[in-house]
């Protein structure tokens, strides 16, 4: 009994441990996985580790080159830029991660009721997210945000709605790969209900390449943020987040180009973290896709 217990956890750590083998020789992989991990430690600490809170304004010092009270410099309100960078990855994040998130999550769940039971629910369920992904996806996530309102959950909330259709699309795809497979089989010759074939078995067997795109999707999800906050639907003032100051920034970009140099630089170097890794990602769970 215990031996049968024992080897499935040791096959699952194999499998995880050579994940981690594949994953470690894609050295620009790696190098973007501890980028992601040290912007999201960044944002976590960033109020403990900030010279100033981001709200705080020293009106005598406005628009200041670096110095060594302001190590970056003052925005136009005479706030510390660096102190609103550091606060800034924690918004972005924010927005890029729960949005994401949640739209993973129903897009997991339409796709695996589409690819699993297939015909008119498929049809029904397949013609609806053709209308919904016939507007752009930028338009449509500025179309929900302006209707929603200004404010950061309202920006989530409309990235988040924009990627549902791709991800349910997705995951139908992976599910349609698997669904004829023996184990399936096995579990319906053993009148294994719906609900629990799609959750234990089909589920996690087409979740990995869903991991890789949700992965490329949070850089898609920061760029939106940004674009959302610097056209003023997203984080609203005094929040500090990067498209924001960026927005901030745009009427001295001849003055003192750095003010929007800097947080352009933060959603470039995120977005290609993202990206850089869901790429190795995508080949260490499965070698066959590398090119």
């Amino acid at each position: 009994m215990d031996n049968n217990e024992r080897k499935p956890v040791a096959k699952k750590q194999s499998q995880l441990a050579e994940i981690w083998r594949r994953l470690r020789k894609n050295k620009v992989a790696t190098f973007a996985m501890f980028v992601i991990i040290f912007l999201v430690v960044i944002a976590i600490i960033a109020p403990f580790i900030a010279p100033y809170s981001y709200e705080i304004q020293d009106v005598e010092r406005p628009l200041e080159g670096p110095s060594r009270d302001h190590l970056l410099g003052t925005d136009r309100l005479g706030r510390d830029v660096f102190s609103r960078l550091l606060y800034g990855a924690g918004q972005s994040l924010q927005m890029g991660f729960t949005a994401v998130l949640g739209a993973a999550l129903l897009g997991i769940v339409i796709g695996s009721i589409a690819g699993y039971y297939g015909g008119w629910t498929d049809n029904l369920l397949m013609r609806f997210l053709d209308i919904y992904q016939g507007i752009p996806m930028f338009l449509l996530t500025v179309t929900l945000a302006a209707v929603l309102g200004p404010s950061l959950q309202n920006a989530i909330l409309a990235i988040g709605i924009a990627l549902i259709p791709g991800n349910a699309r997705f995951m139908r795809a992976c599910i349609l790969t698997v669904r004829e497979m023996e184990y399936i089989e096995a579990a319906k010759s053993i009148n294994c209900s719906s609900a629990r074939i799609i959750v234990s078995h089909i589920v996690p067997n087409a979740i990995p390449p869903m991991i890789v795109s949700v992965t490329m999707g949070l850089g898609f999800a920061v760029l939106s943020g940004a674009m959302l906050s610097f056209i003023g639907l997203g984080a609203q003032p005094p929040t500090a987040e990067w498209g924001a100051m960026i927005s901030d920034a745009r009427n001295y970009l001849r003055s003192q180009p750095q003010l929007a140099l800097y947080p352009g630089l933060c959603i470039m170097i995120s977005v290609l973290a993202f990206n850089l890794f869901g790429d190795g990602l995508r080949d260490a769970l499965d070698p066959r896709l590398k090119t």
